[in-house]
């Protein structure tokens, strides 16, 4: 039976892959029908061939300079054509067969007509630049993908199921229907959307609402699936299939942001055909008619097939195709160096149009971690000092996980509190907790946690005293926790602080003329309080993740926005902003897969730096694009009137490339 399950076990790991390769469409190199060592050798496949091209054309090069190794030099050629034309000249049929006549065409033609006229060699460096361009490419355009299947794990794909007589029973959350009873214990994600029907526990809602405090869920609540269970446990009523729960609304939302992203370049596509067109007509134009123009003969080396097959070669776009990416690959290693990953050159663009900067609140602009600020008693003339309620409320939170209990650890670290000991420890899920302790002035009860909880141990008066007070402090945007030592109060004040050079980040970007915005699902008194102290020009609290797509839309269509994010509430903003910003230590896997640029070490004070190196990058390609149409010119039309001889022509239009390509290297020094 041992070995059965051995067997068994892979089958049921292989249905899931299977599942999730065709919903998201991943990569083939993903394909569960690949065993894992094969899967390896799938990665970077287009890369891999298009490197060894590029050794065995050198190889080539170096061979024909000694008679005894020509032989060698021509099987390597072959090689070369093998691995980098053979895969341009199948897109090329399947293009042609679709009716579609693009620069990729006229490339694959330039590079096997060379060998037409003996250039076999210019033809081979042509596929080897035009292959690494496309892989290059390739590299750039797998984020979509992956953003949809970090989603997709993040949800369990199983649940606990209660039946009928009590008993549970795990079962796929794919076979779970609406009504159906399931277990959640503590520490577990909540698998599908329900209401809650037994118990009682705090859920952490951060990478779904933004909102770094644990929320409460008791019998009658709602819970979303994606938020994890804290404490005690849950049983739910289920009230969405997994087709429908809330994680699989936030996966349609990237889906649609990313199909209704702006598409950058397009312009070079519109070239495209009609440059392919222009040039392949101009080919046969000129081999036919260059005869009884200029009265040369149809072939040999002076002759009209030879001259237009040199400027076929010699006009095809080279330097466009691979000076660019080398201009952008350098500012992408420039921000690299500096902690900034970017997913592809083209984000650089996008970002130099941007006039506004929109921002998530906690974990963005704040380090998302909750500090305790200071111990307030209620009444001023209290018997208990606030170092002597710190050390009460240590002794109790060092039994907890909850965010304020670590707050309030750290805290009484730092203040050095006295040992209390207590018994009759007892946590109440989502509210607090209680226990007994050995106090100077005798034994005590005390309790801890919301504010709601601790009024219901109050006489009425002071639960009055108590919920005035806390009003006033959740309107100046904090967070809280009270202490109840038998009738003496203690209020706990805690804030999620904004991180260090902020500001300063905040007034350079405005210096650059971009407005700003903050975007966060936190409760409106906390996003005022955080907004105002740092000088946003405008914020909107409370947004569920369609809301803040909603805004993000707006803003993306009218202005041009940079979203900056962490949380899976942002994933579909971010895919759908202009370009889409992720920290990348606090940030969520879905947040870091949708967004174009990741900042790996949250150094969001680089804002500026980066805004001023796009612009660069821009005024960078610019150039290339201007230089790359010269070489192309100078290239291909003394090629076509027999001024220069073709290994020349070929020389000086790669020579136009490394020209732009040096021009690009320098953003690597700014």
């Amino acid at each position: 039976m041992q070995s059965n399950r051995k067997h068994v076990h892979p089958k049921i790991v292989s249905a899931q892959l299977l599942s999730e390769f065709f919903e998201f469409g991943q990569l083939e190199s993903l394909s569960p029908f690949l065993l894992p060592d094969s899967r390896s050798w799938g990665i970077n496949l287009t890369l891999k061939s298009s490197l060894l091209a590029g050794f065995f054309l050198l190889i080539s090069f170096v061979c024909s300079f000694f008679p005894s190794a020509v032989s060698l030099g021509h099987m390597l050629l072959v090689a070369v054509y093998f691995l980098a034309g053979i895969p341009s000249l199948i897109e090329a049929i399947e293009d042609l067969i679709n009716g579609e006549i693009n620069i990729d065409i006229l490339m694959t033609l330039a590079a096997f007509s060379s060998i037409l006229i003996g250039s076999g060699m210019e033809g081979g460096l042509l596929l080897v630049l035009f292959s690494l361009s496309g892989a290059m490419e390739d590299a750039v355009s797998v984020k979509a993908k992956d953003a949809l299947s970090s989603l997709y794990k993040l949800s369990p794909t199983k649940a606990c199921v209660v039946q009928s007589d009590g008993t549970l029973i795990e079962r796929s959350v794919n076979d779970i229907t609406v009504g159906t009873h399931i277990l959640v214990r503590a520490g577990q994600v909540v698998p599908l959307d329900g209401t809650v029907i037994a118990g009682a526990s705090s859920v952490n809602l951060v990478h779904l609402t933004g909102e770094n405090l644990p929320v409460t869920k008791k019998v009658g609540d709602n819970v979303p699936a994606g938020g994890r269970n804290l404490e005690g446990t849950l049983t739910i009523d289920v009230i969405h299939t997994s087709a429908d729960s809330s994680l699989a609304f936030i996966i349609e939302l990237v889906t649609q942001a990313q199909e209704a992203r702006p598409t950058l370049q397009r312009w070079f596509d519109r070239l495209s055909r009609g440059y392919a067109l222009t040039i392949i007509g101009l080919s046969f134009l000129f081999s036919f008619t260059l005869p009884y123009i200029l009265q040369i003969p149809f072939l040999g080396i002076e002759g009209s097939v030879y001259r237009a097959l040199a400027f076929l070669i010699a006009a095809s776009p080279c330097a466009l195709i691979i000076a660019i990416p080398i201009a952008y690959l350098s500012a992408v290693s420039s921000c690299a160096r500096r902690g900034i990953l970017l997913k592809g050159g083209v984000s650089l663009d996008a970002l130099a149009r941007c006039r506004a900067v929109a921002f998530d609140k906690t974990g963005t602009l704040t380090t998302g971690k909750l500090i305790c600020t200071a111990v307030e008693p209620l009444a001023p003339s209290s018997s208990i000092d606030a170092k002597m309620a710190l050390s009460i409320a240590y002794a109790m939170e060092k039994n907890a996980v909850h965010p304020i209990a670590l707050a309030i650890m750290d805290y009484g670290a730092t203040e050095k509190v006295q040992h209390i000991a207590i018994d009759e420890f007892k946590s109440i899920p989502g509210y607090g907790l209680e226990a007994t302790a050995q106090l100077p002035s005798g034994r005590k009860k005390i309790y801890i946690g919301r504010p709601n909880y601790i009024a219901t141990q109050l006489p009425v008066d002071q639960q009055k005293l108590l919920l005035t007070r806390v009003a006033q402090i959740e309107e100046a945007g904090e967070l809280l926790a009270v202490l109840s030592i038998e009738t003496e109060l203690f209020i706990f004040h805690f804030s999620d602080t904004p991180r260090r050079n902020i500001g300063n980040m905040l007034q350079e970007i405005k210096q650059r003329g971009l407005s700003t915005v903050m975007l966060t699902g936190d409760h409106l008194s906390s996003a005022k309080r955080i907004a105002e102290k740092l000088g946003i020009d405008d914020f909107h609290a409370g947004l569920t993740p369609e809301e803040k797509l909603n805004y993000v839309a707006q803003l993306s269509d009218t202005k041009g926005l940079a979203m900056i994010g962490d949380g899976v509430n942002d994933a579909p903003a971010l895919a759908r902003a202009t370009v889409g910003i992720c920290m990348g230590q606090v940030g969520s896997t879905p947040a870091i897969d949708a967004a174009d640029i990741i900042l790996l070490h949250d150094n969001i004070e680089m804002l500026d730096w980066l805004f001023e190196k796009a612009h660069q990058t821009q005024l960078i390609v610019k150039q290339n694009l201007s230089l790359a149409v010269a070489a192309i010119l100078i290239a291909s039309l003394p090629a076509l009137g027999g001024v220069i001889p073709l290994w020349l022509a070929v020389i000086m239009h790669e020579g136009g490339t490394v020209l732009v390509g040096l021009n690009a290297l320098r953003l690597l020094k700014r």
